[in-house]
């Protein structure tokens, strides 16, 4: 199993960047895929999520309206579109797969002045 995501980076204050995940070795479009974060002294939380076909997705409450979260099972990649960034969307963000509990590397979202 392999979740590689990319796509991070230094954003000002109301800007965008969007976020991709490779997965492989799994039956990708099977499962569930969701994007999670992790800032500085703070716990790894749930950031968005999307259902195996696509159809389904949910967001924290503090990123609706703002970030939206896409897969293309053909590819097997998921997206995760970021809008409006702030400094609290600071974070390590990482892309997730139920199937063996498994984790990306991580990819580091910057959004300062």
């Amino acid at each position: 199993v392999q979740l590689v995501e990319s796509g991070g980076g230094l954003v000002q204050p109301g800007g965008s960047l969007r976020l991709s995940c490779a997965a492989s070795g799994f039956a990708f479009s099977m499962y569930r895929m969701s994007w999670h974060r992790q800032a500085p002294g703070k716990e790894r939380e749930l950031v968005a999520g999307i259902s195996p076909a696509g159809g389904s997705t949910n967001y924290a409450d503090s990123v609706k309206g703002r970030f939206t979260i896409s897969r293309d099972n053909a590819k097997n990649m998921v997206y995760l579109q970021m809008n409006s960034l702030n400094a609290d969307d600071t974070a390590v963000y990482y892309c997730y797969t139920p199937h063996r509990n498994f984790w990306g590397q991580g990819t580091q979202v910057t959004v300062s002045s």
